[in-house]
């Protein structure tokens, strides 16, 4: 359950304890003009509710460390609109796709990122199997390629349904679903295999040991849990969770034996191939032909023919001799709660210099926590029910391993309805793997997948997008997404926004009608063109922008490096109600407002009518406005 010191005002998670700062000026990041044409809001958090940050979201809000900002977009010169995506909608485009082929083809060792590797499909066996392509776009001339293209498509389905099945498995049981399972390979089973094996299994066609995989994570996280339990002084509860605490308190029998059946048994209703027969054997989940005399390749006809030239097994041995030479890599995603790393800010000392061009002396220690591991949230733990998830929601670092080397860092909050991205920083060394492009497409489908189990999780925030910028623009390639509008803070679908953006660089987005009838023909074809022009654009310094890295300085104070206090707002709001921190002290203004004098409570109640018109008049009386 969610801490008992939860405030029914914000839904849970305490209370939100704000100093105002002011309105600051600051040197335009985007256009490189020099011009101090940057004027942002600012507030310090000394503690914050992950349910009042998402409404400081959804108001053109974002935070770097425990600061927080909103741009003044009507006196920029490049306007930062708030943009975000409904993950369960997320289409990807050609070049997207590209970037998960050309990882899951550096992982199988097929590419070693030295040239563009070609675009061929079925070779990962379902890990970038496309259902959507049509037929044609896959065969090949030539009856035998036809054949193994057929057969390739069968393994990528099978791979694909085992993938499902694990899901429902894991759902079902009960199972830890914030750790990284693996993708499931079906294998063809050789006619050479087939005659060491036992008598009865001429008609076996492909075998998957993903259970053994399954089995290997589970037994990790459990150990990893007992050595946490250990570490807190908590020994004598082991015996009583060892049955599997990260179950929430389920026991199951966790040998790949027991795994193989129960993924053959919700196989059965998903594998829709008449001619296919499934069954689990000692950890294995085999198919085998279903037709009378199935050992006949002609009578199967996703099989390729039984009799070859000699060329053709010549061919083939040269396939198997490549496959033996490749350099097979894996790849691991760890989710970490925010805390100070040396490994990850040796990465980050290395990305910003080589990638950035910050001198080694500016890329501090102190700068970086500040920045990226400083959080102001207060943790929400996993409440066991479908409102939280295992990670509970706050602050993260994602990392991402290719075998155990530290390649990228996904700095990232996960609220309740959205995961908001703020940083990423990649190891320059694989800059061929477009990392930051990868950690986007990550990001989404760990809110797709997470939705299924906590319906609230439902988008995807990627910070601000620039339309007058055109290194920000590719933001809007993660189709279909919207933009927040900066006056009346509804979210308006990009396509409508983008007319009104081609005419100027500020726009109230929420007045897109009469605009949605005068461009109806070009709102439908600018998603199109938005992923034509991205398919061009080159990986290189790209890949931070896409979560959030266009709004970090080293410190605050570099980040307004200009402080100007403007003209204090006049008094337009009920101040009254405000809840202030005094000295420790929970005060209403109204209660402390007859015993100031009159020139100490003008410049007071402009301050809270300022906060109350920038941070809006509901939030702000949940907030605690701290007098410092």
């Amino acid at each position: 359950m969610i801490s008992s010191e939860a405030s029914s005002s914000n839904g849970g998670g305490g209370e939100s304890v704000v100093v105002d700062v002011g309105r600051r000026r600051s040197t335009c990041g985007y256009c490189k003009s020099g011009r101090r044409t940057s004027i942002s809001h600012g507030i310090w958090a000394n503690s914050l509710t992950v349910y009042d940050y998402e409404e400081l979201l959804d108001r053109g809000w974002r935070r770097s460390g425990y600061f927080l900002y909103k741009p003044e977009l009507e006196m920029a010169c490049c306007p930062a609109y708030t943009i975000r995506l409904r993950a369960q909608d997320f289409s990807p485009s050609k070049e997207q796709i590209r970037v998960s082929k050309r990882m899951q083809r550096y992982l199988d060792g097929m590419w070693d990122g030295k040239k563009e590797p070609a675009d061929i499909s079925g070779n990962s066996h379902g890990r970038t199997y496309d259902s959507n392509l049509s037929d044609s776009s896959r065969l090949e001339s030539g009856g035998s390629n036809e054949q193994k293209t057929k057969e390739e498509e069968l393994m990528g389905y099978l791979s694909k349904q085992i993938d499902n099945a694990l899901q429902s498995f894991v759902k079902d049981k009960n199972l830890p679903c914030d750790i990284q399972y693996p993708q499931s390979i079906v294998n063809k089973i050789s006619q050479t295999k087939k005659r060491r094996l036992v008598r009865g299994s001429e008609d076996l066609l492909y075998t998957s040991n993903i259970s053994f995989q399954i089995a290997a994570i589970l037994r990790r996280a459990k150990s990893d849990e007992n050595n946490v339990l250990l570490s807190r002084g908590k020994k004598e509860s082991l015996d009583e969770q060892s049955s599997m605490t990260i179950m929430d308190g389920s026991s199951y029998d966790l040998s790949p034996k027991y795994i193989s059946e129960e993924l053959t048994n919700v196989l059965q209703d998903l594998v829709k191939v008449p001619e296919i027969s499934i069954q689990a054997c000692n950890g294995h989940l085999n198919f085998y032909s279903a037709v009378k005399g199935g050992h006949s390749d002609e009578e199967f006809h996703l099989v390729a023919v039984s009799r070859e030239s000699s060329a053709q097994k010549s061919k083939e041995c040269d396939v198997i001799r490549d496959k033996l030479q490749r350099k097979e890599r894996r790849l691991e995603i760890h989710l970490n709660r925010s805390a100070f790393d040396p490994e990850e800010f040796s990465l980050f000392k290395k990305y910003q210099i080589n990638v950035h061009n910050d001198e080694p002396d500016e890329v501090t220690e102190q700068s970086y926590r500040r920045f990226l591991v400083d959080s102001p949230f207060i943790y929400v733990p996993p409440s066991g029910n479908e409102t939280v998830p295992p990670c509970g929601f706050g602050s993260f670092h994602q990392q991402y391993r290719i075998d155990g080397r530290l390649i990228a860092v996904g700095v990232i909050d996960i609220l309740p309805k959205c995961l908001s991205s703020v940083y990423l920083f990649w190891d320059p060394d694989f800059a061929f793997l477009s990392l930051g492009k990868y950690s986007v497409l990550q990001e989404i489908s760990w809110v797709k997948e997470n939705q299924c189990h906590y319906p609230s999780l439902q988008y995807y925030y990627l910070g601000y997008y620039i339309h007058s910028c055109s290194k920000m623009r590719y933001k809007a390639a993660y189709w279909p997404s919207e933009l927040l509008c900066p006056l009346r803070y509804k979210w308006v679908p990009f396509d409508i926004a983008k007319p009104l953006l081609d005419r100027a660089k500020y726009a109230v987005l929420s007045d897109y009608i009469d605009m949605q009838k005068e461009n109806s023909s070009s709102i439908q074809e600018s998603g199109k063109l938005l992923d034509q022009q991205n398919d061009d654009l080159g990986d290189g310094d790209l890949n931070d922008f896409c979560v959030g890295g266009d709004d970090f300085n080293s410190s605050d104070e570099e980040m307004f490096p200009e402080i100007n206090e403007l003209a204090a707002d006049p008094i337009q709001n009920d101040v009254g109600r405000l809840q202030l921190d005094l000295r420790g002290t929970r005060v209403k203004y109204k209660d402390l407002q007859p015993g100031l004098r009159p020139a100490d409570r003008m410049p007071l109640e402009k301050q809270l009518s300022r906060f109350m018109t920038v941070v809006g008049p509901e939030l702000s009386e949940k907030m605690v406005y701290s007098l410092g």
